[in-house]
C-alpha cells in the first residue's frame, strides 16, 4: 500500500512494489495469434517455465493448453525462429523446441511427423490438396547451411524440395485452391530489409512448381508478407516508395493500395510477423507506424481503396489475424502492458468495434501512480540530422527527490541495431523509473519505424552514428534538465550491447554501462555467426575482409584501453550469436585497467534471456552494480546474488 507521506531520499535508492519477483512471475509473452473461424490460436512463452512456448486455444471465452508439458513450440531457423505452427481444421502441426521435428496434434493425440537429422522447419502451412506441409527447412552440414522451401508427406514424414538455390527464403503462401504458391527469397549480403524478392508458380499435378516467375522485389525494394485475399488477389507490402506500403496485383499488375509517410512493415528478424490481416474479401485491418507512433485501421478494397484510421485505446499492434471481420492482434500503450485482443468489426453497420482482452502479458498488483509516462523527444544530432527517443521521468508515489536535484539516467539501446524501441508499458522499465532512476530509450540511425532513408543512414556507420546518436540524447537530456551529466548511464543487449560498449570505449560521456550479451569483437562476428547475419555487417560497415582495418577500428576490445569507467556484463553461455568469450575478454581488459567490472554467465542461456530466475538475477544485479559504482546507497546496503564475480571494487 502506499506510504501517507512521501520519503525524501535520493534518487536511484528508491524502494518499490515493482519487484523483480512481480515481474518474472506475472509475465508472459505473446505471439503469433492465428483466427480460425470462431476459434483463436496463440503463443504464450513463458519465463515461469523456462521459456517453454505454449500453444493456446481461446473459445467461446475459454483459454486451454492444447500443448502439454514438455512440448514447447520454437523454431530455430535463422537462430531467432518464428513461424512454429499452423493448423487446419482441428489439427494443429508445430516445430518442437527441443529436437525442431514436426509434430501434429489430433484430437488431443500428439505424433512426430519428420525424423530429419540436422533440419530445422519454420513458417509451414497446411496443402489440403496433397495431404502435406509447405515449409522453410534449413539443413545444418559441417560444410553449409542449406535453406529451402520443401514439401512435408504428413502421412510419411518424406521431405521433398520444391525450391532451392538461394541463400534465404521466407513467407511460402499457398492460394485457396492450392494451385500457386508465392513466396520470397534473397541472397547474402542482403537482409530481407535491405532487399528481396516475390515469386510465384504455378503447382502441377505432381505437386511441383512451375515457371517461377519475379513478382516484386529486386534492387533497393524490401518485400514483407505476401498474403492471399479471400479473392485468391495477391498482397504484399514494398518499400520502393521509401516507405512500406500496400500493394495487390490486378490483372498481373501491381496496384499500390495506401500512401503517405507511413510505414506498414517491420524488419523481418522472425518469421510469419503479420501487420494486416484481412477482415473479409472487401476490407482489411491493418496497423501502420507514422514518426514512431502506431495507428490500427482499416482499408477498403474497392477500385478506389480508401484508409480509415481507428480508434483504440493502444498506440501499439503487432500479430494481427482476421476471419470474416474476427479480429485479434496483440496491442499496447503507454498504460497497458501489450495484451492479446478478441474483437469483431464490421465496416458495414454502424455498430462499433467490440473488444474483449483473452490475455495479459502483465498484471502487476500495484497501483497506476508507480507508472512512469512516457514523453517523445525529437532532437538534433551533431550532423544536424533529427533524431527520436522516448524518456520516461522516474516516478513513485511514496518518494520526493531531495532538493533541486536531477536523476540519473539510464540510456537504453535497443537491439537489431535494425530495430524499434516502443512507449509501451514495460515492467522491466518501470523497475527502474520506480526506484528512481530515469530512462531515454534512443531510436538512434538506422532505427525502423522512420523510413527506408531513416534506416539506411547507419549503412557504413554502424558503430558510429548509433553510439553518437546515444551520447547526444544523454547530454540533451542533461540540457533540457531531464537527467545528471555526472550519473549517466548506458545499456543494451546483443547490437544494443556493442553500441553500449563501442559508446563507452570511443565516447566520454558515460560514467557507467551494462552490456547483455553484447558484441564487442566484429571480426569474429563476420567471420564466425549463423548464416542468417553472417553479412549483416557488410552494409552496416564494410565487406568482410576486404574492410577487416574498419571492422578491427570499431571493435571496442581493441581500444579497451580508452575505456574510464565500471561496466557489468551478462551472458548465456550457449549463446550462438554473440560467444561468451567476448564478454569475458572485455572482463579481463577492464579487470587489468583496474576499473570496477562485474560478469555473470548463466547456463542453459542463449542469446535472449527467457529464464525467470536469470531475468530475476541480472536485473537485480544491474541494479546492484549501479548503486555501488555511483554511490547511489551505502556499500553496506548493497547485495548481488548467485555467481556473479566483481572486481576492483574497495
Amino acid at each position: 500500500m502506499p506510504k501517507t507521506t512521501q520519503d525524501n531520499s535520493a534518487y536511484g535508492q528508491w524502494s518499490s512494489d515493482i519487484t523483480t519477483d512481480l515481474i518474472v512471475s506475472d509475465s508472459v509473452s505473446l505471439d503469433e495469434t492465428r483466427q480460425i473461424g470462431d476459434t483463436l490460436y496463440y503463443i504464450e512463452r513463458r519465463p515461469q517455465q523456462a521459456g517453454r512456448c505454449v500453444i493456446v486455444k481461446y473459445s467461446d471465452g475459454v483459454s486451454t493448453d492444447v500443448l502439454p508439458d514438455p512440448y514447447s513450440a520454437n523454431s530455430r531457423v535463422h537462430e531467432y525462429g518464428g513461424g512454429c505452427y499452423c493448423v487446419n481444421d482441428e489439427q494443429i502441426f508445430f516445430i518442437n523446441d527441443s529436437n525442431q521435428e514436426i509434430y501434429q496434434i489430433n484430437k488431443q493425440t500428439i505424433s512426430r511427423i519428420t525424423t530429419a537429422e540436422n533440419k530445422r522447419f519454420a513458417d509451414f502451412s497446411y496443402d489440403k490438396k496433397f495431404n502435406r506441409l509447405i515449409s522453410i527447412c534449413e539443413t545444418h552440414t559441417k560444410e553449409a547451411v542449406i535453406n529451402e522451401i520443401v514439401a512435408i508427406d504428413i502421412n510419411t514424414g518424406s521431405i521433398t524440395v520444391l525450391i532451392s538455390g538461394n541463400d534465404f527464403y521466407a513467407s511460402p503462401r499457398l492460394n485457396h485452391t492450392g494451385s500457386q504458391l508465392c513466396w520470397q527469397t534473397w541472397n547474402h549480403p542482403n537482409m530481407p530489409w535491405d532487399e528481396n524478392e516475390l515469386y510465384l508458380a504455378d503447382i502441377d499435378s505432381a505437386g511441383l512448381l512451375l515457371k517461377p516467375t519475379v513478382i516484386t522485389g529486386g534492387e533497393q525494394v524490401s518485400v514483407f508478407q505476401p498474403q492471399w485475399s479471400p479473392a485468391d488477389i495477391l498482397h504484399y507490402i514494398a518499400d520502393d516508395t521509401g516507405w512500406w506500403q500496400l500493394y495487390r496485383i490486378i490483372n498481373g499488375k501491381s496496384e499500390q493500395l495506401t500512401n503517405g509517410d507511413k510505414e506498414f512493415g517491420l524488419p523481418q528478424w522472425v518469421f510469419s510477423q503479420s501487420s494486416y490481416a484481412f477482415l473479409n474479401k472487401h476490407e482489411i485491418i491493418c496497423s501502420y507506424q507514422s514518426n514512431g507512433q502506431s495507428t490500427l485501421a482499416a482499408l477498403s478494397l474497392s477500385d478506389t481503396p480508401e484508409l480509415h484510421d481507428l480508434e483504440t485505446p493502444w498506440q501499439q499492434f503487432s500479430a494481427i489475424t482476421a476471419d470474416e471481420n474476427k479480429i485479434a492482434f496483440i496491442a499496447a500503450s503507454s498504460v497497458s502492458f501489450p495484451q492479446l485482443i478478441s474483437g469483431h468489426l464490421n465496416l458495414n453497420t454502424n455498430a462499433p468495434a467490440s473488444y474483449s482482452v483473452v490475455k495479459h502479458s502483465s498484471q502487476l498488483p500495484v497501483a497506476d501512480d508507480y507508472y512512469s509516462k512516457p514523453q517523445t523527444l525529437e532532437f538534433t544530432n551533431r550532423h544536424n540530422k533529427n533524431v527520436f527517443a522516448i524518456y520516461y521521468p522516474p516516478n513513485n508515489p511514496n518518494y520526493q527527490p531531495a532538493g533541486d536535484t536531477q536523476p540519473p539516467l539510464i540510456v537504453i539501446c535497443h537491439g537489431g541495431p535494425t530495430g524499434q524501441s516502443s512507449s509501451a508499458l514495460d515492467p522491466k522499465k518501470q523497475f527502474w523509473t520506480s526506484r528512481g532512476f530515469a530512462l531515454l530509450d534512443v531510436n538512434y540511425s538506422g532505427s525502423t519505424g522512420y523510413g527506408r532513408d531513416y534506416r539506411n543512414r547507419l549503412y557504413k556507420n554502424w558503430g558510429i552514428l548509433d553510439v553518437e546518436d546515444c551520447c547526444d540524447a544523454a547530454l540533451y537530456a542533461v540540457t533540457q534538465g531531464l537527467a545528471n551529466k555526472d550519473q549517466l548511464i548506458i545499456r543494451g543487449s546483443s547490437a544494443g550491447g556493442y553500441t553500449v560498449l563501442a559508446a563507452l570505449t570511443f565516447e566520454q560521456v558515460f560514467s557507467a554501462g551494462a552490456s547483455y550479451y553484447g558484441i564487442s569483437e566484429l571480426t569474429s562476428l563476420a567471420s564466425d555467426t549463423h548464416k542468417f547475419e553472417s553479412h549483416y555487417l557488410d552494409r552496416l560497415i564494410g565487406p568482410y575482409p576486404e574492410a577487416i582495418d574498419l571492422y578491427q577500428k570499431r571493435s571496442p576490445i581493441n581500444y579497451s584501453q580508452q575505456l574510464n569507467c565500471p561496466v557489468v556484463f551478462f551472458q548465456g553461455i550457449e549463446d550462438r550469436v554473440v560467444p561468451k568469450q567476448q564478454a569475458e575478454e572485455m572482463f579481463a581488459a577492464l579487470n587489468k585497467k583496474g576499473l570496477a567490472v562485474a560478469a555473470q554467465y548463466y547456463d542453459g542461456e542463449k542469446h535472449g534471456f527467457k529464464k525467470a530466475e536469470t531475468i530475476k538475477q541480472s536485473l537485480e544485479n544491474e541494479l546492484s552494480f549501479y548503486q555501488l559504482v555511483l554511490n547511489l546507497k551505502p556499500k553496506e546496503e548493497i547485495s548481488f546474488h548467485g555467481d556473479i564475480q566483481i572486481n576492483n571494487i574497495d
